[in-house]
């Protein structure tokens, strides 16, 4: 290695000079590093975790993958698969793609829930207020057919 460079393995940034790096919070760079996925070095002097530019790097890893949906947890495995000197190629391929299909299924859940909501608020403009009886809570919502979206 050449001597004028650092070891990008150093650990030299305080947590807020790696947040700051980053572009994340303090307690960003505090939480991460308490649940493993960073794993700062030490000053000797007294004690503080110090972070390398690689952590600094993983940080801003963490977070773009999340901008992409992914959970800690599975963050947490790909990050295993690239220590291990794994390609965590197959793994993020197949996470997204089934987080697709659930988002996609969701949408349409959600699509449906809007036209049955929708539906109902327009049945209800033309119905009156009315007070709740012993066999009755809201007369809106039991007149509402709740049934799935028959156009979803």
């Amino acid at each position: 290695m050449d001597a004028g460079r650092a070891d990008a393995r150093a650990p030299r940034h305080t947590v807020a000079e790696a947040a700051a790096r980053a572009g994340v919070a303090p307690h960003v760079v505090r939480y991460y590093a308490r649940i493993g996925l960073l794993r700062p070095g030490r000053n000797p002097a007294n004690g503080y975790r110090l972070f390398s530019d690689r952590d600094v790097a993983r940080l801003r890893f963490v977070r773009k993958a999340q901008a992409l949906g992914f959970s800690l947890a599975e963050i947490r495995q790909i990050l295993a698969d690239a220590d291990r000197g794994r390609s965590p190629c197959p793994r993020v391929r197949a996470i997204l793609s089934r987080r697709v299909d659930e988002n996609r299924r969701r949408l349409e859940e959600l699509q449906a829930l809007q036209r049955r909501m929708e539906r109902a608020l327009a049945e209800w403009e033309r119905m009156p207020d009315a007070l709740p009886t012993g066999d009755s809570v809201c007369h809106l919502i039991e007149s509402a057919d709740a049934d799935p979206d028959p156009a979803g």
